[in-house]
């Protein structure tokens, strides 16, 4: 069960960062893996180096991820611009 709120959560991350940063999503499994990825990013960057949290709920790990996924889209934005 708890795979598949990972999966959910990652799907709704990355679709609301795709909306954010690009202006739609990336189809359902590039949704997931964005928004996998940016709750990765995310736990790493606001959790270890800032030592803020979201909430232990699923809306605080939605919101946290999507974070993650717009910044991890924004640095992939400007490498791709250099």
């Amino acid at each position: 069960m708890e795979f598949i709120v990972f999966l959910l959560v990652g799907a709704v991350a990355g679709w609301l960062a795709g909306l954010v940063v690009r202006g739609s999503g990336f189809g359902l499994f590039g949704d997931i893996g964005v928004g996998i990825l940016g709750g990765l990013l995310s736990g790493w960057l606001f959790g270890h180096l800032l030592g803020l949290s979201f909430g232990g709920g699923i809306v605080g790990q939605i919101i946290s991820s999507a974070l993650g996924a717009i910044v991890l889209l924004l640095v992939i934005r400007l490498i791709k611009r250099a």
